[in-house]
């Protein structure tokens, strides 16, 4: 059956398609069904919710062309998920054309926002000095966040980034590891530094890291501390205890911002009720000067595969 959509400019056609029909296979793989282009037509075994859906995408995948707004795999997955949270054209329209750059890496890669969420995340940090961001793994958090301060750190906005989390996944004390504390730290901060490295190139990272202006420390050397000056990253935030988190908050001091990343399905705390960070949600939840952001699973983009994996284990 033909999907009642044609595009007759070829340069178009072939953006849509993606280079090696990448963009094509992702939607066929994504609904599981047959969809080729004929000419200028697309045909598919498609059913007609999908149809119709797939008209929605295709309309706004040439608007954001002569906009001169680039997209990828990712981008069409997550513009067919906001579809089918009945999310319309314009709202779709309007994030894309509204990114702002949030930084550009050392090898010339501009990062903006992914989603929309990531962009509430990214103006929050902007108005807020104490920002929460919470939700699944895959979702940018942490990401962002350490892209926002490298950016600040580059324009002298700030004096210093730290990033700091809780480690309990070993289920061993620190002291008990071998090296000195940044070897016995290094291993559950891996992410953080892979993003730093991205941002900041790491020749410079070793060398801001060597001079103290960028520190990655455990959270138990937050305590007794005034943090002015400076982006502070507490990542994995749902393992913090009650006592922990209190510790860390009071930390922020002037010129400062905080942002406090976790998931709170992800706790490795003995129990549920130890975790600072649901405490804190209930805590601080009506507090004008501290802003909480919520990502959910639309926010995590992943292969179409990756996704059909996860429901067979599910499902057994």
């Amino acid at each position: 059956m033909n999907i009642d959509f044609k595009v007759e400019h070829h340069e178009f056609l072939a953006k849509i398609v993606g280079p090696f029909d990448r963009n094509l296979n992702i939607i066929k793989s994504y609904f599981d069904i047959k969809l080729n282009l004929s000419k200028n037509t697309f045909i598919t075994n498609a059913n007609n919710d999908v149809k119709t859906l797939l008209v929605k995408l295709f309309e706004l995948l040439v608007i954001l062309i002569e906009e001169n707004i680039q997209f990828n795999e990712k981008d069409i997955i997550y513009i067919i998920k906001l579809f089918e949270e009945k999310k319309s054209k314009n709202e779709i329209l309007d994030f894309y054309l509204d990114r702002k750059i949030i930084i550009t890496t050392n090898s010339s890669k501009i990062i903006l926002p992914k989603t929309i969420n990531q962009k509430k995340y990214i103006e929050s940090i902007n108005r807020h000095d104490l920002v929460f961001g919470v939700g699944p793994a895959g979702t940018g958090k942490t990401y962002l966040a350490v892209a926002y301060a490298a950016n600040l750190l580059k324009n002298g906005k700030i004096k210093k980034i730290i990033l700091t989390r809780p480690v309990v996944e070993a289920g061993e004390s620190l002291g008990f590891l071998p090296g000195d504390i940044k070897e016995k730290i290094d291993p559950y901060l891996i992410p953080l530094y892979d993003a730093l490295y991205e941002f900041l190139g790491k020749h410079k990272v070793d060398s801001l890291i060597e001079k103290g202006i960028i520190e990655i420390a455990p959270l138990a050397y937050m305590r007794g501390r005034t943090l002015d000056n400076a982006f502070v990253i507490l990542d994995e935030a749902q393992n913090t205890t009650k006592v922990q988190m209190k510790m860390f908050l009071t930390r922020l001091g002037f010129n400062s911002k905080m942002l406090v990343s976790g998931d709170p399905t992800q706790i490795d705390l003995k129990s549920n009720n130890m975790s600072g960070l649901i405490e804190v949600m209930k805590i601080l939840k009506n507090l004008d000067d501290v802003k909480f952001v919520y990502f959910d699973k639309v926010d995590v983009i992943r292969n179409p595969i990756v996704q059909k994996i996860l429901e067979r284990y599910d499902e057994n």
